[in-house]
């Protein structure tokens, strides 16, 4: 009874299968804009690099379509003020949110 049951679903996904390992991809991020973002996010770390101030080690700079997400830990309210800076000035970032948090003293 069992394999009775078993052939009819076995020849369903044989057949629809393929349909559903070539669905479209969706996303909506061109090779461009991953570029784009990629670069942008090495612009940031090299601007925190170049700096007295920011020295960027606990901060994770992500981007994405030029959007700047700053997460970690600074030692003070002027190193998370200047990280912020710093990405805006970037060419192409389009906003920069800071999520860091200041280490306590």
């Amino acid at each position: 009874m069992m394999i009775q049951l078993l052939a009819p679903l076995l020849l369903v996904g044989a057949l629809f299968g393929p349909v559903v390992s070539m669905a479209k991809d969706t996303t909506t991020d061109t090779t461009v804009e991953y570029v784009d973002d990629a670069a942008i996010t090495a612009k940031v770390k090299a601007a925190f690099a170049k700096n007295k101030l920011v020295k960027g080690r606990d901060i994770s700079v992500r981007t994405d379509h030029g959007v700047v997400d700053l997460t970690g830990e600074v030692k003070s309210k002027r190193e998370s003020d200047k990280a912020t800076d710093l990405a805006t000035k970037v060419k192409s970032v389009s906003a920069v949110h800071n999520n860091l948090t200041i280490a306590p003293k």
